[in-house]
Parts: structure tokens; sequence; C-alpha cells
């Protein structure tokens, strides 16, 4: 069975991809919470950390803009828009950990847990080209504005 950080990473995923599917289609309707509640009552029984998740998601679409632009020159051969739906988020969701999460998690957890989300989730090149680009973005945007990894030593 997955952790409860996994598990919760994972509804985060699909909260997230789904409520941009719906907003691209111009669902008026679409609201991100009401995704999530749905969500959550499914899993009700696995899930014991929800606040996790929803600072997850919160988080990503307070930052959206932002970490979209901090994605675009760390992978310059593919326009944000043409990386399909499911990276795009992982990437956006492991981009927020490292960079703007209250929770303290190691860079590594959070590079490896976006990998086991692409993985299971996205095509079969997906593990690699999040796992290259989360590392670049831990290393030109992480380690070089702190000078050093301050999110490794604590779990």
């Amino acid at each position: 069975m997955a952790s409860n950080r996994h598990l919760g990473r994972m509804l985060a995923l699909q909260t997230l991809y789904e409520y941009e599917f719906r907003v691209q289609l111009e669902d008026k309707w679409a609201d991100a919470g009401e995704i999530l509640k749905r969500n959550l009552e499914r899993y009700k029984s696995s899930v014991d950390d929800t606040r996790f998740v929803e600072r997850l998601i919160a988080g990503v679409l307070k930052y959206q803009e932002q970490l979209d632009e901090s994605l675009r020159p760390l992978a310059p051969e593919w326009p944000l828009e043409q990386i399909s739906r499911i990276d795009r988020t992982v990437l956006r969701l492991g981009l927020y950990e490292l960079l703007f999460s209250e929770d303290k998690v190691p860079y590594k957890v959070v590079i490896n847990e976006a990998v086991e989300l692409a993985k299971a989730f996205g095509s079969d090149n997906s593990g690699k080209f999040v796992n290259g680009v989360l590392g670049t973005a831990y290393r030109t945007l992480v380690e070089e504005s702190d000078g050093k990894d301050t999110k490794s030593t604590d779990i």
C-alpha cells in the first residue's frame, strides 16, 4: 500500500489534472475544492493527512503562473503547452514542493515522488523527463539560491 503522503500526492495530482482539464474546456462549474472533496471521499479510509493534500493543491494553484515561468527555461526544447497535461501537473507539484512548500521534505524525496507519479500516470519517458527537469530545478533554483541544501536535513 502506498504511504499516506504518496497517496496524498496522487490525489493532488488527480485533482489538479481534472481541474485543469475542465477549465481548459471552459467548464464554468470547475471547482478544485469540489473535485478534491469528491476524490478524498473515495479514499477517506486511507488518507489521514487531508491538510497536506489541500496545501499542495492550494499552493500549486496559487503559484501556478510562477511555477510555469520557472519551468519554461528548464526544458527549453519542450514548450510547456506541448508537455502532456499529466507531466506538466507532476512538474508543477514537484516544483511547488521544492520551492514553496511549508512541509520540510528532503529534495530527493520530492523528486523521487514526482518521478513515481510520472511513471504511474504518464508515458514511458515521463519518469526520466520529470527527473531531469526537477533535478535541474533543484540545482538551479534551490541550491544556487540557498547556497546549500536546506530541505534535505529534515524528514
